[in-house]
């Protein structure tokens, strides 16, 4: 754990004038009338992306299930390959919730479902979170929900220590990324939050009763040791994946965020979220979520459309990428520095110390 650096000042943390923050320009509201074009969902397009997901996962838990009794060093590749595929199927529940993948919201809501089921996550429950996730990405006012907890210097300074032992646990790379993963799609998601309503309650009882079912009905056609082995197997791998593309979405060089009075939409879609530039085979895979500026700014475009979006204008080309190298980077990302305006390490913590004690000498 860093040190702390406790005895900075809270004043010290005030922004310094003319620092990073607000964007550079204000984008035109041309935006809407582009992404429109992209809004419009095909069924062709979502079948098919159906069948080439949900059909090769299923098969692949299959040979998983074969495989166990030649040899685990089979069964592992088998299930990287799978969750690869399960990270794809919650694209498409993803897209669902957003009402964006079918043109029924019907059909939206029975894949999403299903989906869901797969995924282990309630769809309406989810949904409406993932909602508020939207509202408020990038805004410093609004954050708690559906995001990477994120606190600023000023914050950790004035936490007591037992709060900033959990910050530093929850966003250890061993805990961020192979327990809570495991314990979001496989605990957390069993149980609704406080602040939901009806339908999103019983979303998660009734995802819960499916699931039972399902667990039930695998397990004795192939064996509770063997389901259990082969799904914490899969949600091990695809629910790190998952987690750290959602974690560099927000959590990197560069990254736009704001106080409410100032917080402004196209900023926070555009700034406050990553193009990552994936090679071909991982954006696949990834049902093209690296384009996460051009779903912030229209989480109606399908994911089949996000890159065509994305190639359109010369200003959402603009955005720059990040690349599998240069995302390593924000794991060495702490901490929001209000003053600076940008993302920093708990280094920056001691370089304030410093600066107070500079200051202080006569």
């Amino acid at each position: 754990m860093a040190d702390d650096g406790t005895s900075v000042t809270t004043q010290d943390l005030t922004r310094d004038s003319g620092s990073a923050g607000a964007p550079e320009q204000v984008v035109p509201a041309a935006w809407k009338d582009i992404v429109a074009t992209f809004q419009r969902p095909s069924t062709g397009r979502a079948l098919w992306q159906i069948i080439n997901t949900i059909v090769p996962y299923s098969l692949l838990w299959y040979l998983m299930y074969l495989s166990m009794a030649v040899s685990w060093w089979v069964t592992l590749p088998l299930a990287i390959l799978a969750a690869a595929f399960l990270v794809r199927v919650f694209i498409i529940f993803h897209d669902c919730g957003h009402g964006s993948f079918f043109k029924s919201r019907r059909a939206n809501d029975v894949v999403g479902f299903i989906a869901g089921m797969l995924t282990f996550t309630p769809y309406y429950h989810w949904r409406w979170e993932h909602s508020l996730h939207h509202a408020t990405s990038g805004d410093l006012d609004r954050r708690g929900t559906g995001d990477i907890w994120t606190m600023t210097v000023q914050e950790y300074l004035e936490s007591s220590r037992w709060k900033r032992f959990a910050y530093g646990l929850a966003r250890n790379p061993v805990v961020l990324l192979v327990i809570a993963p495991l314990f979001l799609f496989l605990i957390r998601q069993r149980f609704p939050s406080a602040k939901a309503n009806r339908r999103e309650r019983q979303s998660v009882i009734w995802m819960n009763l499916a699931l039972l079912g399902m667990a039930s009905a695998l397990s004795a056609v192939f064996g509770i040791k063997e389901y259990l082995a082969i799904q914490v197997t899969i949600y091990g791998v695809a629910g790190s994946a998952g987690v750290w593309l959602f974690y560099v979405q927000h959590q990197f060089e560069g990254v736009y965020w704001e106080r409410r009075d100032d917080w402004d939409y196209t900023a926070a879609a555009l700034q406050g979220s990553s193009f990552y530039k994936l090679p071909r085979i991982l954006q696949w895979f990834s049902g093209n979520i690296g384009f996460h500026h051009i779903h912030h700014l229209s989480p109606r475009i399908p994911n089949y459309n996000l890159e065509r979006c994305h190639r359109a204008d010369p200003m959402f080309q603009s955005v720059r990428p990040i690349t599998l190298l240069s995302s390593l980077r924000s794991f060495t990302f702490r901490l929001w520095d209000e003053r600076r305006g940008k993302l920093v390490g708990y280094r920056r913590l001691r370089e304030l110390r410093r600066e107070q004690k500079h200051a202080a000498r006569p």
